[in-house]
């Protein structure tokens, strides 16, 4: 969406855990296949969520409610304060309407339709999540 719309120059996208239990691998060869069938291909290798990416970083999607805590809990932690958690935090339902689940079900320890599922929810959120990124103020 970012080539096509010629913004993968101002705009970088990155992903990463609130755990570390899969850090430096590449992402679950399902969700690699269910990319794939779509024309995406997954290189990035997984790493944990550090305190400073609350400030590189313009905007932090959470996929559940879960992460979106433990996201907040790392950047009180390098902020001491809360203040930017509701413009820089956000749940991808947020992004979403409706007729999506609040969080995003963890496809893990399912079949390969649950990475499918994640993945199309992740292409409903990307046009919101752009203009966000990309009207006056964002």
């Amino acid at each position: 969406m970012l080539e096509n719309q010629k913004l993968s120059n101002r705009i970088e996208v990155d992903s990463a855990g609130t755990i570390g239990f899969h850090s430096g691998k590449s992402a679950d060869h399902r969700m690699q296949k269910a990319a794939s069938e779509k024309g995406y291909r997954l290189e990035s290798r997984s790493r944990q969520v550090r305190p400073e990416d609350f400030e590189a970083f313009d905007l932090i999607i959470a996929m559940d409610r879960d992460n979106l805590a433990d996201l907040i809990a790392v950047g009180a932690s390098r902020f001491g304060k809360q203040d930017l958690i509701p413009s820089k935090i956000k749940l991808l339902s947020d992004f979403l309407g409706p007729q999506w689940p609040t969080d995003v079900p963890d496809p893990y320890y399912g079949g390969d339709e649950g990475f499918d599922y994640v993945l199309e929810m992740v292409e409903a959120a990307c046009p919101a999540i752009l203009q966000e990124l990309t009207t006056e103020g964002g």
